[in-house]
């Protein structure tokens, strides 16, 4: 399998699942800066010009929550997934959240183009976004995080989700001391095998 990805996006969420799980994997570099997601070789692979893409004996992944759950289903033995319903359920919700919400919060910081035409529009979207990360911040604080990982003492999908949008924060304008739930859960993924060959590897 191949994964492309761009350093400090949520790809690198796929790539320390794909390290969790110990699937083998070969990773693609993209340089953003140079717009090679929007490059004819790249949208050849995934038309969005988006990351993350997953090239597999089947064909291309994209979307980061269908790429996790395929990850998880390819090696159940690392219970990526919990076992019960309902814990599954919720450890998806808190992921949903994460892709529908906080995400886009995120994003409306650099890029309100997507959203808007008008540069006093993406402004207004910029100044908002320390609230609105800090809003989603709470949440995750206090209604999403059992501590030390989402759903509790064990990792599931929803960690590697949770930790690459954490470390966006301070760039978003969130004052972290403010969570210590979530500083917490940082500091016990980055002790994790996975998570340190990511950061050795500057993808994050």
């Amino acid at each position: 399998m191949i994964l492309y990805y761009a350093p400090n996006t949520i790809s690198v969420a796929v790539a320390i699942a794909l390290d969790e799980a110990g699937l083998d994997h070969t990773l693609a570099r993209l340089d953003f800066a140079k717009d090679e997601q929007r490059q004819a070789d790249y949208l050849a692979v995934n038309p969005k010009g988006r990351v993350p893409a997953l090239e597999t004996p089947q064909g291309v992944l994209t979307e980061t929550g269908a790429i996790l759950d395929y990850i998880a289903a390819l090696a159940p033995e690392a219970g990526l997934v919990p076992g019960e319903p309902f814990a599954a359920a919720r450890m998806r919700a808190v992921m949903y959240y994460l892709a529908s919400t906080m995400h886009v919060n995120h994003a409306h910081l650099r890029r309100g183009h997507r959203w808007a035409d008008n540069q006093s529009s993406w402004h207004d979207m910029a100044a908002k976004t320390p609230r609105t990360m800090t809003e989603s911040c709470r949440f995750i604080e206090d209604h999403a995080l059992i501590a030390p990982f989402v759903m509790g003492t064990t990792l599931t999908l929803a960690d590697p989700y949770l930790f690459v949008v954490s470390t966006w924060l301070e760039g978003d304008g969130v004052e972290i001391a403010d969570f210590p739930a979530i500083a917490a859960f940082r500091a016990a993924m980055r002790a994790r095998p996975a998570v340190e060959r990511a950061e050795a590897r500057g993808m994050i």
